[in-house]
């Protein structure tokens, strides 16, 4: 069925927020999975039916119009009250749930992720799943702007009163050294200041938060190397270039270089980051709460019995929450 230019859609009004976001027309037709072309010609009809330029498309970014502000905060109200429709009869019945936009931490994609769709996907037969593996402060950029349903990422920090937020792994900070060159009988961190830092990059919550930790502990760190690869990191301490320090995660990621590193507790006061399951309040009821009871005997499993498997020393330091 073809679709009048004269009528506002639902579909159009997705279109005009994700181009309204994103800034850009390219990016908003990734986000949606859709065309650059299609999403042209939904604003052009959009903008047909309402009867005003929304969009200044030449420019760069694209910006809104006096029209294009005042549809979208009209916009967001529509949306709000479609993906709560959808919720409720979702729930009323999970056989009517089409569509599920997940986003899961890289730490997650190998072991985890086809798990937990395998599991959902023998529940929700009719239902297309959709899956974006990134940062987390990314998924959480997506989660904020409705571009993602349910997103698994490590917590930053901040407290926002639009989010349900279900914990499900605490995991403290580790060191990684290249093998045979630290002595753990003798003082851990004096060694390994002799050492440059391969440092995760700042860039991402994870290396902002090391860096501040190692401020708030006065201990100044040379490094060379600021890397957004576990596998890069731990190769360059695996040939000798540094230490570093990561998660467990991050190391059972990345274990083909385990014989090549000697693995720590951290030589300084604890650090620890806590993975969730987030969801925008309200939208979906009681089924990111019934997401996160399916990860959690998957996480116990998966990650973290085969990584106190290889270093028991992290017993205390990687549970399921």
């Amino acid at each position: 069925m073809v679709e009048s230019p004269g009528r506002i859609t639902l579909w159009g009004i997705e279109v005009f927020m994700a181009t309204a976001d994103e800034r850009s027309i390219s990016a908003a037709a990734k986000r949606l999975g859709a065309s650059p072309s299609a999403v042209s010609q939904q604003l052009t009809n959009l903008e047909s039916a309402v009867g005003a330029t929304l969009l200044q498309r030449n420019a760069r970014p694209v910006r809104l119009t006096p029209a294009g502000e005042i549809l979208k905060r009209r916009a967001q109200v529509i949306l709000n009250e479609a993906a709560q429709a959808r919720a409720e009869l979702a729930m009323s019945d999970l056989s009517l749930l089409t569509r599920f936009r997940l986003g899961m931490i890289e730490d997650f994609e190998v072991d985890v992720t086809p798990q937990l769709l395998t599991h959902m996907a023998s529940e929700l037969k009719g239902c297309q799943f959709l899956l974006e593996t990134g940062a987390s402060h990314y998924l959480y950029e997506l989660l904020d702007s409705r571009a993602l349903d349910v997103i698994v990422a490590a917590e930053l920090g901040a407290e926002d009163d639009w989010v349900e937020v279900h914990p499900l792994l605490r995991e403290g900070f580790i060191v990684a050294a290249p093998k045979g060159v630290v002595d753990p009988s003798k003082d851990v961190l004096r060694q390994l200041k002799r050492l440059p830092l391969v440092q995760y990059t700042q860039r991402h919550y994870m290396g902002r938060l090391l860096t501040a930790h190692l401020a708030r502990q006065n201990i100044s760190l040379p490094h060379r190397f600021e890397l957004d690869s576990y596998h890069a990191i731990l190769a360059l301490v695996g040939q000798g270039a540094g230490w570093t320090i990561l998660t467990p995660l991050a190391l059972m990621r990345a274990q083909r270089f385990a014989d090549q590193l000697d693995v720590m507790e951290l030589p300084m006061e604890p650090l620890s980051r806590t993975i969730s399951l987030t969801a925008r309040k309200g939208i979906l009821q009681d089924m990111p709460g019934r997401v996160a009871g399916t990860l959690r005997p998957i996480l116990r499993k998966s990650v973290v019995e085969p990584a106190l498997a290889r270093y028991p020393f992290l017993k205390d330091a990687l549970t399921v929450i």
